[in-house]
């Protein structure tokens, strides 16, 4: 059967258009909030390409006004299936700027449903990421850090374990406070700026931590850390630690 669908975030941040811009138009700007990494060849006709747990998806850039308008997306597949980013800046007097984000296309098939929830649970992650970057970290970039962990047989009991070792009494929540505790030399005090059905944000001195639930059944680390970074060692940590919270 499947599914169109339309998916609009909006947000003022305290950021410049500019800002704005290098973080949504630029490969260094979307690694250092969405997923993987990212190369962007600008200009109508060029493209986004992301590439992420052994993916490489290209999105043809259809609609390029700088400080004002991004459109790029897929090539529809043969069953349909396509997916569309709009972003539209509007400046606004005192420094900041007001951003929009659109998020459409077609999900084929009679599961879409479980796809499309997991799909606007990202979004919404995805989205949040891009505010705090801009609010927090505008014009540095960040070193992507991906891991797959275990798979998880319940996902309650999942999300409960990460509070416990976040030091929180339950599930985490939009505006907790926590200290994550990487080794036992190594601990990062943040703030929770996202928690939804499949995804954990949070905000620290140096990073944006993220917790996502894979779409194949695993604890994914999504983070995105700043400042000198070996990639090789920090993969090898979160391995380590994600194995160890959700053994």
């Amino acid at each position: 059967m499947g599914h169109e669908f339309e998916l609009t975030e909006r947000a003022e941040v305290d950021a410049t258009p500019e800002e704005v811009w290098a973080a949504i138009a630029t490969g260094p700007g979307i690694t250092s909030w969405f997923m993987g990494r990212n190369e962007v060849d600008g200009g109508v006709g060029g493209t986004v390409k992301t590439a992420f747990g052994g993916y490489e998806p290209e999105s043809a850039i259809t609609s390029w006004d700088p400080l004002e308008r991004l459109v790029y997306g897929s090539e529809p597949d043969p069953d349909g299936r396509f997916v569309a980013y709009e972003f539209l800046i509007e400046g606004r007097s005192g420094g900041s700027t007001v951003l929009r984000a659109v998020t459409s296309g077609f999900l084929p098939g009679d599961d879409w449903e479980d796809e499309f929830e997991a799909m606007s649970a990202g979004g919404e992650l995805f989205f949040r990421t891009l505010v705090e970057y801009l609010t927090a970290f505008a014009g540095r970039k960040a070193v992507p850090v991906t891991v797959f962990g275990p798979m998880v047989q319940d996902w309650d009991r999942a999300w409960l374990d990460l509070g416990r070792e976040l030091g929180l009494a339950g599930r985490p929540e939009a505006g907790d406070r926590v200290r994550l505790s990487t080794t036992s030399v190594s601990t990062m005090d943040g703030e929770v700026y996202l928690a939804n059905a499949q995804t954990v944000g949070i905000r620290t001195a140096g990073s944006l931590i993220r917790f996502v639930r894979g779409f194949t059944g695993s604890m994914v680390a999504m983070h995105h850390l700043f400042g000198e970074v070996d990639p090789a060692a920090q993969e090898k940590l979160w391995t380590s630690w994600l194995a160890r919270v959700f053994r």
